[in-house]
């Protein structure tokens, strides 16, 4: 399936859109198109690049939320046993006791650790953490290898 580069209305690449949607958004006047390949799909160029008319701003650039499946996404695994795939979320220091919602406060974990675990301390329940909780850089370069020359 053919791809066409969105980029904000700042030059900033933002995403990929299928050639239907991306001829979509021209028609209704959203974007305008950067560059073609010079083949004709009825009255509408064949686009490559797109740029929106108005800018869009970027706030999920930034650090991904904090969510379960965010967290279960960056471990993987279970934090409190080597075979344990991550199928839940644990709070080291329970909400009970003041534990927040945060990267460094929640681990993946499998329901048996999990229960075992309980309301208690890791220390408490004899439990050692086999991975460091750790908060996510910014997400990545959505094109990294973006040539800017296409536009040119």
């Amino acid at each position: 399936m053919e791809s066409v580069l969105v980029l904000n209305a700042g030059y900033e690449p933002l995403h990929r859109v299928s050639l239907k949607h991306a001829i979509r958004m021209v028609h209704r006047g959203v974007a305008e198109v950067l560059k073609d390949d010079g083949e004709r799909l009825g009255p509408f160029a064949r686009p490559l690049v797109l740029r929106l008319i108005r800018y869009v701003k970027m706030t999920w650039r930034a650090r991904p939320s904090c969510s379960k499946e965010a967290v279960k996404r960056r471990d993987g695994r279970c934090a409190y046993c080597p075979k344990g795939k991550a199928e839940t979320v644990d709070h080291i220091i329970p909400q009970s006791r003041g534990g927040r919602n945060t990267w460094m406060n929640l681990v993946g974990c499998c329901f048996r650790c999990n229960q075992k675990k309980a309301d208690r301390t890791p220390a408490e329940a004899g439990m050692k953490l086999l991975l460091t909780p750790y908060a996510p850089k910014e997400r990545p370069p959505l094109l990294p290898d973006f040539d800017y020359a296409l536009l040119a």
